[in-house]
């Protein structure tokens, strides 16, 4: 029989939706949150020459400046004020999560503070956000000013203000992506990623079908392509929806004169816990040195270096080095930052806690065994469907391969979609039990 939650979600229907005004304010609030942050990937940062820095951009278009370039929607192309976008607070708050599990005051504070322990580390991530940001954005500032025709006035004043121009859209940015979760519906900050990839689309795809009109001999590739995409797709929603259900039991105990618990629950864990980070993080350290030889000429290069572009080149898109190195790093970044993520010992320690256990397993260490072990087993298989979402597209796309139809794209695309819809069924649902709280009470003042 179906549970009262099932009932009200299969009873939702556009009706509801036009009842849920509050609803309708966060969707409005996302909206134009995303108008925004779309307007700040258009102006350009002081003191650039556009069209000598998107010249020189196109020789970068396939290193580590492609892949930011579409997460930020086209900023960096642009040298815009959101070219940093939001992957400085990523970074922070991947690396705050790997002191979590390293670092005992941390660790303390995440597993004793509570509600302030997590806001004292959400404050940890803004404050590592920001100085990320200032050494990205002044990196950045003396690369532009070394670059002969590029910035109008190089020099100590075009990198303060570069500076200090990056770092506050970056910083702007992880306040909007906070007010986005806060008061519209979603994740934020995945959010605006999504809005990057997503403001790209219709380019990219108007470029594949150029290409496609003037070499006839790509055509049957990039429609293979499109519906290779539409198979990813599916995929990606079955795994990301998959998730292995652990029974837990609860034993009925006393309390006065009532009998509590004696209930059964599941432990849900998902096929892909790491999500689409160890894609990002792969891609980022192989296409790395490809960028930074690029920026090198080498004619300028001793004797001895020669060999470094030859085999920075071996790292682009479409090389056989690069699909297979990307395939594992994929793989090892799975099981690493699962690891980080989700503590099997802290699991099983909260379910002794509260007087839950597995059947036929002890609870304690032989449960925290089992979950690892199960946990192990269902990140293998995550790790090889991620590596395949990522590595078909490169394998058919080649060196000329568009990132926006690139398996990172599409998962990013979709399990934002994903989680965005699940957040606007749940305030929908809400909605539906607070009419029938409000019924009920109506009855019960009635009588």
């Amino acid at each position: 029989m179906a549970s009262a939650a099932e009932q009200l979600a299969a009873n939702m229907n556009i009706g509801a939706f036009q009842k849920a005004t509050e609803l309708h304010k966060r969707i409005w609030f996302t909206l134009i949150a995303l108008v925004i942050y779309r307007v700040g990937t258009f102006i350009p940062i002081p003191g650039i020459n556009v069209t000598a820095y998107a010249h020189a951009f196109e020789g970068q278009s396939q290193g580590i400046l492609g892949m930011f370039n579409m997460f930020s929607g086209g900023a960096v192309q642009r040298m815009a004020i959101f070219a940093l976008n939001v992957m400085p607070y990523i970074s922070a708050s991947i690396i705050v999560q790997l002191l979590q599990t390293t670092y005992p005051p941390w660790d303390k504070l995440r597993k004793e503070g509570g509600e302030a322990g997590r806001k004292q580390l959400n404050q940890y991530t803004r404050y590592l956000t920001v100085l990320l940001a200032v050494f990205q954005s002044f990196g950045i500032a003396v690369g532009l000013s070394n670059s002969p025709g590029i910035v109008d006035q190089p020099g100590l004043f075009f990198i303060m203000s570069t500076v200090v121009t990056l770092t506050g859209g970056t910083i702007f940015l992880m306040w909007l992506g906070e007010q986005m979760t806060a008061r519209g519906v979603g994740n934020g900050i995945s959010l605006i990623i999504f809005a990057g990839i997503v403001a790209r689309l219709p380019t990219a795809l108007w470029q594949i079908l150029q290409e496609a009109r003037l070499d006839s001999s790509k055509t049957f590739t990039i429609f293979g392509l499109l519906i290779l995409s539409v198979v990813i797709i599916l995929a990606i929603v079955f795994m990301e929806r998959a998730q292995r259900r652990l029974l837990v039991v609860y034993p009925k105990r006393q309390v006065g004169n009532r009998i509590m618990g004696g209930e059964n629950s599941f432990l849900p864990l998902k096929i892909n816990v790491s999500g689409v980070i160890p894609p990002i993080f792969a891609s980022s350290l192989l296409l790395l040195p490809a960028t930074a030889v690029g920026f090198l000429k080498p004619q300028n290069l001793p004797s001895w270096l020669q060999w470094l572009p030859v085999w920075a080149g071996q790292l682009t898109h479409g090389k056989p080095a690069y699909m297979v190195l990307y395939g594992v790093l994929i793989i090892f970044f799975c099981f690493f930052y699962t690891s980080v993520v989700f503590n099997p010992d802290d699991t099983a320690e909260n379910l002794r806690k509260y007087g839950g256990n597995l059947p036929g397993i002890r609870p304690g260490k032989r449960t925290a065994e089992y979950i690892d072990y199960v946990l192990t087993r269902l990140t293998l298989i995550g790790a090889f469907y991620i590596a395949t979402v990522c590595l078909v597209p490169e394998f058919l796309a080649g060196p000329s391969g568009s990132y926006m139809f690139g398996g990172t794209s599409i998962l990013i695309v979709v399990s934002v979609t994903m989680d965005t819809v699940a957040q606007i069924q749940s305030q929908l649902l809400a909605h539906q039990y607070e009419g029938l709280i409000k019924k009920s009470k109506l009855r019960g003042a009635r009588r």
